[in-house]
């Protein structure tokens, strides 16, 4: 039996993942913590630094309590190598080159992106499906060939979680538990279709012209009641998720695949997987998602891309336990798929 610990600290989601390769649910335990702003605010690096320094051995302690392991019981750790943001990614690569120093086990630096997927094929036993990631910051449709994840389509400025982001924060909606999750609240109240850029240039997106439309928007007619929150935010999400379904829809028939797994903190939404599952079922296929636990930036999904990458001999050398905030999802060798 084969068991890793993983560290995600990436954004804003802080995390500690201890998994196994012998278990059904290879999940033992998965504490997570959230930096959570005031309403209209975003999260810095710095406070976003500081939120991690102060939890993260808190959870390295709960993850094993809840496990019922001590660090004997540990065979590898895990940490999220890039993308994200300098100072939380520093937190979790400065913490986990201490405990292997501490616990005299080996490192195994992950791509965060390729954790989502990862974590995704395992859960839902998708097979070979096209990949939409969609979170804070990263918008790709992906496949994989030929031992690498390709990316066919992308955003080419702003990432939809961003987007949505920025948007709750126009219209004043709170960041707890997250802004796009009361963004998809509120957007059940809403029936008004408004009229808002729809982008899409072959199998990439475009956000930032939507956002820049939609806020001026609600600084004339939503403060002038002409329009609700809820037609605004039903608006958005209708618009943004045609346009992820349509470069989806785009790498299917490229790729000649039937089934989609979405993976992200944004594939949580349930409009997107309603819209997502239309689309599959009328090409034959199916779509495969996971809720908030998984979805959503966690330690056990850097844990089980680690815990393949382990198995497969990639071990990370100490001296090279750093960060790379811009680290491509094509850029790792898939060597533990066939």
């Amino acid at each position: 039996m084969v068991v890793v610990l993983g560290i995600e600290g990436s954004a804003n989601k802080l995390g500690v993942g201890i998994v196994s390769d012998q278990t059904k649910n290879p999940v033992i335990s998965n504490p997570r913590h959230t930096y959570i702003t005031p309403p209209g605010t975003g999260f810095l690096p710095r406070e976003t630094a500081e939120h991690h320094r102060k939890h993260i051995m808190r959870l390295i302690k709960e993850a094993l309590e809840e496990a019922k392991m001590s660090p004997k019981d540990i065979d590898a750790l895990a940490y999220t190598k890039g993308p994200g943001m300098g100072g939380p990614l520093q937190v979790g690569a400065l913490v986990t080159r201490t405990l292997s120093l501490l616990w005299k086990k080996p490192v195994v630096g992950v791509n965060h992106c390729i954790g989502h997927i990862e974590m995704g094929r395992r859960l839902t036993e998708a097979k070979d499906p096209i990949v939409l990631y969609v979170s804070g910051g990263n918008t790709q449709v992906i496949a994989y060939s030929m031992k690498r994840y390709r990316i066919f389509g992308e955003t080419i400025d702003i990432a939809v979680g961003n987007t949505l982001d920025r948007f709750a924060r126009v219209i004043g909606l709170s960041n707890d538990p997250s802004p796009g999750y009361n963004i998809e609240q509120c957007a059940k109240k809403g029936n008004k279709l408004i009229d808002l850029p729809f982008v899409v240039k072959g199998m990439d997106v475009s956000f930032s012209g939507l956002l820049a439309n939609v806020t001026k928007i609600a600084k004339t007619d939503l403060k002038d009641g002409k329009i609700t929150k809820a037609d605004l935010c039903f608006s958005m999400q209708e618009t943004i998720f045609a346009m992820l379904v349509e470069i989806t829809e785009r790498a299917m028939a490229h790729c000649d695949k039937k089934d989609v797994l979405i993976v992200g903190g944004v594939g949580c939404n349930k409009r997107l997987q309603q819209m997502m599952a239309k689309m599959a079922q009328e090409r034959g296929g199916k779509v495969a998602t996971m809720d908030h636990r998984y979805c959503i930036d966690n330690g056990a999904m850097i844990a089980w891309a680690g815990l393949e990458m382990f198995k497969s001999n990639i071990v990370t050398p100490l001296k090279e336990c750093t960060v790379t905030q811009r680290y491509r999802t094509d850029a790792p060798e898939v060597v533990w798929r066939d």
